[in-house]
């Protein structure tokens, strides 16, 4: 009777067994049941519209991107595609960017706010003098002229003062240099690892980025209400220099609703930008820098190339990156080529002189 008990109690019956290995079956079906739908949102994934890749970070063909210089562009909420050629090189007047961005972030501005007015001296004129003879881009002014703060950001970014990015830096931070380490110190803390500013203007050579890192600031600067309020608008009227308009004549023109031109010698063409166009049925946000862009026109130049990125990424057929005849990246036309031309000057200050009224 021991064995048969001990006999009884080591080897269950069948029917025991197969209870068991049922179970066991059951509990191997139901976690593959779990798997399955854990990875549901990653297969449907590979089978979303294709705006809804674009979103994901899925890459942009090499035909997006111009043929000369660099440049770089997000879309939608996407990371940050950067092209061939990405190298420190000379940013001209989209060096701007930055510095409305600091100065909105110190001195927050509301949409529909003037800001606190800042009276302008002698030494501004002067200074404003000498860069005239330098041939940069300046807008006129004189002593006693008081701008608002929004006039002033307006001087920044529509006709690209040169004179007034000294005025905002030194406004700002008490001195040009003091500024300048600030613009360094927050291109370091948004990951700008190939950047370096040395004046508030982008006028200096030594003023360098990629593309892929002047997406950074360009993003951070259009969170700012008024910044992208400001760079939507076409003109504005300052109280000395008259109108001034925008140097980015792409406004209301194929979605494009900013950001920043710049060019010269050293720079080429360069153009910061945000577009909204459909892209695969879906409303998008296209936002991209372009850099070193050649040709006769240089402003022209970065906002051809701008304009062909936006309707590649569109999906819109167009033809070369630049309609206009095209030279050596860098170089300019045979009429300017012994002159320095600061930023966006040559073409615009013969509209200022035409807009300009006496002081």
């Amino acid at each position: 009777m021991t064995h048969s008990k001990h006999a009884r109690t080591t080897t269950p019956p069948i029917w025991i067994r197969r209870v068991r290995v049922a179970g066991v079956l059951a509990a191997i079906v139901a976690i593959a049941a779990s798997l399955a739908y854990q990875l549901l949102p990653s297969s449907s994934s590979t089978a979303a519209p294709p705006s809804d890749r674009a979103a994901r970070g899925v890459a942009v063909p090499g035909t997006v991107w111009p043929e000369y210089g660099q440049a770089a562009v997000r879309i939608g909420h996407s990371r940050i595609q950067a092209g061939p050629n990405q190298h420190a090189a000379p940013i001209a007047s989209v060096a701007k960017v930055m510095t409305a961005y600091l100065v909105l972030r110190d001195h927050p501005l509301g949409v529909g706010d003037d800001g606190p007015t800042i009276t302008l001296t002698d030494a501004d004129v002067a200074d404003t003098d000498r860069r005239s003879r330098q041939r940069e881009s300046v807008v006129p002014i004189v002593a006693g002229e008081q701008l608002t703060q929004r006039e002033a950001l307006q001087a920044l970014l529509l006709p690209s003062a040169n004179n007034i990015a000294a005025l905002l830096a030194r406004w700002d931070s008490g001195s040009a240099a003091r500024f300048v380490a600030h613009m360094n110190a927050t291109a370091r803390s948004l990951g700008m690892t190939r950047t370096r500013y040395t004046d508030p203007s982008g006028y200096d050579d030594a003023t360098v980025s990629t593309g892929a890192d002047q997406l950074r600031i360009v993003d951070q600067a259009m969170r700012l209400p008024v910044f992208a309020n400001i760079v939507a608008t076409s003109s504005a009227t300052l109280p000395v220099a008259g109108t001034v308009r925008n140097t980015n004549t792409l406004l209301g023109r194929n979605g494009f609703v900013g950001v920043k031109t710049g060019s010269d010698k050293a720079a080429g063409g360069c153009f910061a930008f945000r577009a909204i166009r459909v892209v695969h049925g879906k409303r998008t946000t296209i936002t991209g820098v372009v850099l070193g862009q050649p040709g006769h026109d240089l402003i022209d130049a970065g906002l051809a190339a701008a304009d062909t990125m936006v309707d590649r990424i569109a999906g819109d057929r167009v033809g070369p990156a630049s309609p206009q005849p095209m030279s050596p990246p860098g170089a300019l036309p045979r009429q300017l080529s012994r002159r320095r031309t600061g930023g966006d000057a040559i073409r615009w200050r013969r509209r200022w002189r035409t807009d300009m009224r006496p002081p």
